[in-house]
């Protein structure tokens, strides 16, 4: 093969391996804005389904008696009660998806009692799924500040507290100061706390780690949750009793 065809067949490689990812970029924010107009249908459309779920929502425990939570190097967020290694709930969220935040306002305190009570090791995988503007961004940024967070006991609060105050997809939203004056409310006393999140620290690890999860784990939307490692159903998922059952089911 010449010189000359060699090149084309480069050429050609590299347009293919673009396409593909280009096709890749598609689906992923295809299967987030399904998932999210799934939520907004049950919640306009099919508002009974959905206030239905939140109505029984359970009580959280409060927060002096969750269970033991440990930031984990790669950035995930273990909470389990010593020697409680099964069954494990995986649970994929970007703090910019507004489905994310329903699911926190519907089976968020489920998955917490799950853990406090000893009945499953909860993971949690803040990521990044959006590659659009402006919710990228806001998703990196509010990804970042968390993981400038070291103890697991102030993790949690953190966590709630990004997603309450969650910025429309349509706007910029969680500036820096507003993430440093947050984890501050959260009860954040890490003395580097403000200048991690302002100068976006793990900004790069965050996008880094996001897309090896969305890969490895074949995450196609968010939230996701995984039951020793086998999805779980949205309309479990989003309904506090079905998804206790399911979890329940599983540590037998």
């Amino acid at each position: 093969m010449g010189k000359g065809a060699r090149e084309a067949t480069a050429r050609e490689r590299i347009a293919q391996l673009r396409h593909a990812d280009r096709k890749k970029d598609r689906n992923r924010r295809l299967a987030t804005m399904v998932t999210i107009g799934t939520i907004a249908v049950l919640a306009i459309g099919g508002g009974a389904w959905y206030a239905a779920a939140r109505d029984t929502a359970e009580k959280q425990t409060a927060a002096a008696q969750l269970a033991p939570t440990t930031v984990n190097a790669d950035g995930s967020v273990t909470m389990a009660q010593a020697g409680v290694t099964k069954p494990v709930l995986d649970v994929y969220e970007d703090f910019q998806c507004p489905a994310c935040k329903a699911l926190e306002e519907s089976s968020g305190p489920t998955i917490k009692n799950l853990a406090a009570e000893g009945k499953a090791k909860v993971v949690f995988h803040p990521i990044t799924i959006f590659s659009m503007e402006p919710t990228k961004s806001n998703s990196v940024r509010a990804g970042a500040a968390a993981r400038c967070i070291t103890d697991g006991a102030q993790w949690p609060p953190f966590h709630d507290k990004l997603f309450a105050e969650q910025p429309s997809e349509t706007v910029e939203g969680f500036p820096l100061t507003d993430l440093v004056a947050w984890g501050k409310e959260a009860g954040v006393t890490a003395p580097d706390w403000e200048k991690c999140v302002t100068s976006q620290k793990f900004a790069q690890t965050q996008l880094t780690q996001s897309d090896k999860i969305i890969r490895t784990e074949k995450i196609d939307g968010t939230p996701a949750l995984k039951l020793n490692g086998k999805d779980v159903d949205s309309d479990v998922a989003f309904v506090p009793a079905k998804l206790r059952q399911a979890v329940l089911a599983a540590g037998k």
